[in-house]
């Protein structure tokens, strides 16, 4: 089966159902998105099954693979068009229906199945569609492995073979349920706000939070794959700002909230102030390296700089690694470096041996999270917060910036910056004292403080975070006075999705 790839897309109506159509920028760096119908139709669908089974067979690994589905109205056709395609490549499929992406990344364990192929577009805004790959629990795809799948799909060089099969198996979801409620049972009493959006994790995380023994105030839990109000993602602002408005409203103890597919979680404390995901890892790692002493930490070029200096992971032994943005990077230098936990900004915790099983879950994570509570019942979470070394840090902004150019738009963007501290220059009159081009330009100044520009692995956009360790305002003026006019220079760079 050869691909088409766009432009050439349904010049009419016959030719987009009889030839796949597929994006070359829908290959990300860890997962594929692409918008359903402009840039993948059905067809392409089953091309990119064709391929992954291909690969699947080229990597070595037992040709057995789970699959699921989120709640987008248009998700089960695409995957049946990729079982289609995986069963051609002569892959044995088990398709577990409904899920969440750790549901499917639990069910590689509990079936014993080393592949997995999850379709969903995580909080993308409708129209998006995406699949989650791995062929190695409890890794996810890399780079690497996404071009070769982006080589085989694009070149028509998927392999039909025999063998291939597909069945349908019940009672996973429940066993993972199950399995993440039995890991606490509270003796604190904890009002919890349970927020997803109108997403998947309605149709799970409340019955988990329940088990656990919390209060569970459920806010947009019932499934509505048009996402009424606002996109399932707890980094947004929008999302927020109702998560804290229902926190002060029911008197909750915290707010937990869940994107698309449940594999992130945002947090917002009994104040209604929301704890951005890096400073929640920080105080997860405090909990958890005073019980597992000289632990590893691995934390994105997105997060705070507050876990190198941090006295209390220092007076435990614990150690620190710095590491590209990622879901699948985090992930895999998570399980290399054995580390006990990583953490992303974006609000993915990988929780490893022994409290999770290393991928990114969002109910693990807000397993962890109450039972950092439960071990200081005379302390509220804001309390918890505060306890932190004080540091301003902005939302993730994101200005628009087309695939086809981000990358090399970006390179300019870091070759300026490096320029600029090999220079000996300052922004807003302190010195660079080091840029960081792991993942885009992390520019580190004299006093702690920080700015990231780097390219979205999954959006036609870049993605701007900066940190003041002097003040809010400070902060600010990071962005207004030295990120946003640099960036405004280039005419690729478009409007951004929230500002500070």
């Amino acid at each position: 089966m050869s691909v088409k790839p766009l432009p050439a897309i349904a010049e009419n109506t016959f030719e987009f159902e009889t030839i796949p159509l597929v994006k070359a920028t829908g290959f990300r760096e860890y997962d594929a998105r692409w918008l359903f119908g402009k840039e993948i139709n059905l067809l392409g669908i089953q091309a990119l099954g064709l391929g992954l089974g291909t690969y699947i067979h080229e990597r070595g690994v037992a040709p057995k693979l789970v699959t699921g589905h989120d709640y987008r109205s248009y998700s089960i056709n695409i995957k049946n068009a990729l079982i289609l395609g995986l069963v051609q490549a002569g892959i044995e499929v088990i398709d577990i229906g409904l899920c969440l992406s750790p549901i499917a990344y639990f069910a590689q364990f509990d079936l014993d199945a080393p592949c997995v192929a999850m379709v969903t577009a995580s909080h993308n805004d409708n129209g998006w569609t995406g699949v989650k790959m791995g062929a190695q629990a409890p890794l996810t795809f890399g780079p690497e492995e996404m071009t070769r799948l982006k080589d085989i799909v694009l070149g028509g060089l998927g392999v039909e073979r025999p063998g291939g099969s597909l069945k349908q198996v019940d009672g996973v979801q429940q066993r993972y349920m199950d399995d993440v409620a039995s890991k606490l049972k509270l003796k604190r009493k904890l009002k919890v706000v349970c927020a997803c959006g109108n997403g998947t994790a309605g149709a799970f995380a409340p019955q988990v939070l329940r088990a656990m023994g919390a209060e569970v105030i459920e806010m947009d839990c019932n499934l509505d794959s048009t996402f009424p109000k606002y996109n399932p993602n707890p980094e947004d602002h929008e999302m927020l700002h109702e998560m804290a408005k229902a926190v002060k409203e029911h008197g909750a103890d915290l707010a937990l909230g869940f994107d698309g597919d449940g594999d992130r979680c945002g947090v917002v404390d009994n104040t209604g102030q929301e704890i951005f995901a890096d400073k929640i890892g920080l105080m997860l790692a405090r909990d958890l390296s005073g019980i597992y002493p000289n632990a590893t930490f691995v934390v994105d070029v997105k997060s705070t700089g507050l876990y190198a200096t941090d006295e209390v992971l220092k007076a435990n032994g614990a150690t620190t690694v710095y590491w590209k943005t990622g879901h699948s990077y985090i992930k895999r230098k998570t399980a290399e470096l054995k580390a006990l936990a990583g953490f992303e900004k974006s609000g993915h915790f990988f929780l490893a041996n022994p409290i999770g099983r290393g991928y990114d879950d969002g109910l693990v994570a807000a397993e962890a999270i109450l039972s950092m509570m439960d071990r200081n019942p005379d302390k509220t979470l804001s309390q918890l917060k505060d306890a932190l070394p004080q540091a301003f840090t902005s939302l993730t902004m994101s200005p628009h910036c087309a695939d086809e150019l981000k990358y090399e738009v970006l390179e300019r963007i870091v070759k300026e910056y490096e320029a600029l501290g090999a220079a000996g220059g300052e922004i807003l009159g302190r010195k660079i004292k080091e840029v960081i081009t792991v993942n885009g330009a992390r520019v580190h100044l004299e006093d702690g403080s920080w700015v990231l520009v780097r390219a979205s692995s999954n959006k036609p956009e870049l993605v701007v975070v900066v940190e003041s360790l002097r003040s809010e305002d400070d902060m600010r003026d990071l962005f207004r006075k030295e990120v946003k006019p640099r960036l405004a220079a280039y005419p690729e760079i478009g409007s951004y999705n929230q500002e500070i």
